[in-house]
């Protein structure tokens, strides 16, 4: 089959992150804020027409129809992306597949190229998740919970700590920035953490955590468990679908 040309499209609760892909590589990556996604009209027009759209959007009804506008500019209808029970050598085990969402999916396909042994798939953005893929690419379940700048917006909404400036991480904090900064970041490190015990006492060895998402490099100095950092893991993902999709297509 000729190597297809496809836009990726991971609309993320705050960010749109998007890549053109052709002949086996990425020709081009970025992302937008959710506030500015207007500006990718002039980016669009001046990219190649594709062979496929393949869109994974967990953001609202309203971003779904810019970029259902953004994308009109091209013949090609996009391909949104719903969680299957199996695809791509992965097997859904949430009790309802299609409720488990999109850019988790797409992680934990592209997680299975990469990673061969049981590991777990830990992305990073306004939102975390951390989610338990088998050596044999069942996904096992997992955990969703703020990510760094939720956590910190809920402790300031619901505190008297609305003036508070960026603190430091310290193991022991002796002041109010200090504390407020490194407690989410253990947060998010606990649940991490836990869940990598959770599963290794399963009778499940976990080899590495694989750590994609904006807010990963703010973890990363910090995590004693091994990791391998994947940039745009969802992206990566959003290809190999794209490619099952196209095969079935012929067939």
């Amino acid at each position: 089959m000729t190597a297809l040309s496809i836009l990726t499209i991971d609309s993320g609760n705050s960010f749109v992150k998007w890549g053109f892909y052709a002949g086996d590589v990425w020709v081009k990556k970025d992302k937008v804020h959710n506030s500015q996604l207007e500006s990718l009209n002039d980016v669009f027009l001046n990219l190649p027409e594709p062979n496929m759209i393949v869109i994974s959007h967990v953001s609202d009804e309203a971003i779904r129809d810019q970029l259902t506008f953004l994308t009109s500019c091209w013949p090609v209808k996009p391909d949104w992306v719903l969680a299957q029970s199996f695809q791509c050598g992965v097997t859904n085990a949430y009790s309802r597949p299609s409720q488990l969402g999109s850019d988790r999916w797409a992680a934990l396909i592209a997680a299975r190229k990469f990673q061969k042994e049981n590991c777990l798939v830990v992305n990073v953005g306004t939102a975390m998740t951390v989610d338990a893929l088998s050596a044999s690419g069942h996904f096992l379940g997992g955990l969703i919970l703020p990510g760094f700048h939720a956590m910190m917006d809920g402790l300031k909404a619901k505190t008297q700590l609305m003036s508070v400036a960026k603190g430091d991480y310290q193991d022991f904090p002796i002041n109010t920035d200090d504390a407020i900064y490194s407690g989410v970041i253990q947060s998010l490190l606990g649940a991490i953490e836990r869940m990598y015990s959770s599963f290794s006492q399963q009778n499940h060895p976990v080899g590495n955590c694989i750590l994609s998402g904006g807010g990963a490099y703010q973890l990363m100095p910090f995590i004693k468990l091994p990791i391998v950092h994947i940039e745009n893991l969802v992206l990566e993902g959003l290809v190999m679908i794209a490619n099952d999709l196209a095969q079935k297509r012929i067939f």
